[in-house]
């Protein structure tokens, strides 16, 4: 039997999910806190923690963080209310297997379960393999087995993004693709790999939000035996893997400026030098690298390096948030929809147009990703072959706006709430006497949506 720990401080829910799991064969155990989660993983082994977002002592984050460091094979799969998406997704960044929302759907997390622990095995053997040939491990990119097919729609954006990887792809031109999490980049780097001269030779993707400034040394260049306090043996790094073919640095602007200059270096010179050792090795690598943060403000701030951002910028492709490009979201349901009936061996047809209008309502924080997850979960709900209203997410539900008496009302709404928007951030930018920094503070958000919103009400200087 399989042992799962449940992670929750509401203890009546704890209760109730601990006995269904126990009726579908699982070993639960559950626990309320951060601190006691740590122990009891401590003296026993759970291929399975369910975790709630917000914890009484510490967040599911940091609980994500503590588990992968004792067991970086630990599937995590993270509960949430729906107001904490944006976390989640973040969660998904740092190793997290999949995010549920509350109220949980039981047979939901049944399917979550079984396919973390399919994934659970195959990264043991895999490991298992690799240790018995090479007398070494190599990790398994952390978030890869949540990787989504990039679905071409024939939107402008998506046309606009083929385009560039066919051009891009044959050269040898490094390419920083921006964009939120969930919008497919690695997808769209795989793809510049697949259409270049180093096609036949290996894709690596590297995590770089995931690795700490002691580790990421070891990972990108390898070190030797005794090299440092755990090096138990040599270790090949990332860069000789990819010897030949592409390197993927994924959220390339969590980097230390320590390692930025070895990179730098790496890049320039094309050779690397492994922890403890005194011998160059020649690497030969195409570098792309992926970020969802300003990097031009974080080279202003002195936090990333000028000239590595040149280096690493010969090329660049932006990814709109799925926000912004609203045609694609029919193509992106109806390919899900597709996958999902054959995952979960049901046959639902129809998507009708109250659930597209609240499909189209939504902001779909998660991207493409929240609408694999959302599209999934509506076809495990639904009775018999379409998707209802009430098979949706809280989160959805509640953007439909339900007090709207006609589409002309909702028009009229959306242009009173985008009037009052765009007054109050031109009010606080004159407050702030148009420092951006503080004006997005001030307003409680982060910079970038700050930019995305003087952009689409067109609020310039002089507004």
């Amino acid at each position: 039997m399989e042992k799962v720990l449940i992670v929750d401080d509401d203890i009546s829910f704890c209760t109730m999910l601990k006995s269904f799991l126990k009726k579908k064969g699982f070993l639960a155990d559950d626990v309320y806190s951060h601190q006691d989660a740590l122990k009891l993983s401590s003296y026993n082994s759970y291929k399975v923690i369910l975790t709630d977002f917000r914890l009484p002592d510490k967040s599911g984050i940091e609980l994500l963080k503590d588990i992968r460091k004792r067991n970086e094979h630990a599937v995590v799969i993270v509960m949430t209310a729906y107001a904490d998406i944006r976390m989640a997704v973040q969660a998904i960044k740092l190793g997290a297997f999949e995010y549920v929302t509350k109220p949980v759907n039981p047979d939901e997390i049944i399917i979550h379960i079984k396919n973390g622990i399919q994934k659970y095995r195959k990264e043991k053997e895999e490991n298992k393999k690799t240790v018995n040939d090479n007398n070494q491990s190599f990790p398994v990119p952390s978030g890869a087995e949540n990787q989504f097919e990039y679905v071409y729609s024939g939107s402008k954006a998506s046309e606009t993004i083929h385009k560039y990887i066919e051009l891009v792809g044959p050269t040898d031109m490094s390419v920083i693709i921006q964009g939120e999490s969930g919008t497919g980049k690695e997808y769209i780097a795989r793809k510049i790999h697949e259409q270049s001269k180093r096609s036949t030779y290996p894709f690596v993707a590297i995590d770089c939000g995931s690795l700490s400034k002691e580790l990421a040394g070891s990972e990108f260049f390898g070190h030797i035996k005794g090299s440092f306090t755990g090096a138990l043996n040599d270790k090949t790094g990332q860069f000789e893997i990819a010897n030949s073919g592409t390197l993927f640095l994924d959220e390339i602007g969590n980097l230390s400026y320590e390692i930025q200059v070895k990179l730098l270096r790496a890049i320039q010179e094309r050779k690397i030098r492994k922890i403890g050792s005194n011998k160059d090795i020649p690497v030969n690598v195409r570098i792309i690298t992926a970020t969802n943060e300003d990097l031009i403000s974080a080279v202003k701030r002195g936090l990333f390096r000028e000239d590595l951002y040149h280096r690493l910028n010969e090329f660049s492709i932006l990814v709109p948030p799925l926000r912004e490009r609203i045609e694609d979201i029919k193509t992106f349901s109806d390919y899900f929809l597709k996958k999902a009936n054959i995952e979960l061996g049901r046959n639902v047809r129809n998507i009708p147009g109250k659930v597209w209008n609240c499909f189209e309502a939504y902001s779909w924080p998660g991207n493409i990703r929240e609408i694999k997850n959302v599209i999934r979960r509506a076809v495990l709900l639904s009775e018999n072959n379409e998707i209802k209203i009430q098979d949706l997410p809280q989160e959805i539900i509640h953007a439909c706006t339900p007090d709207k008496k006609s589409s002309d009302n909702g028009k009229q709404l959306r242009t009173i709430t985008e009037k009052t928007e765009k007054d109050i951030i031109v009010s606080t930018l004159h407050q702030a006497k148009f420092n951006k920094s503080k004006t997005a503070k001030i307003l409680n958000i982060d910079r970038k949506t700050l930019y995305n919103k003087l952009k689409l009400y067109g609020i310039k200087k002089t507004s």
